[in-house]
């Protein structure tokens, strides 16, 4: 079962309210994305914190539902 773009952007937005935030469906299967996030909560974090508080948005899908997340995060 895939899990579609809108879903992943809308429970990074729920657990990051001012983040922006691009998905793009890397192979058109609906299991291999890449996610831009900029979130001024990330400032003052290292890269691992940041993706792991974006993992932790995505309520343990990582690896099951989503297969595949490229990540790269920044602050504003």
């Amino acid at each position: 079962m895939a899990m579609a773009a809108e879903d992943i952007e809308g429970m990074i937005r729920a657990a990051l309210p001012d983040a922006i935030v691009e998905i793009t469906d890397l192979a058109g299967d609906g299991n291999h994305y890449a996610a831009r996030v900029v979130s001024e909560s990330f400032r003052g974090l290292s890269r691992v914190k940041q993706h792991k508080t974006v993992y932790d948005a995505l309520n343990g899908n990582m690896g099951g539902v989503l297969h595949a997340l490229q990540l790269t995060t920044a602050t504003p």
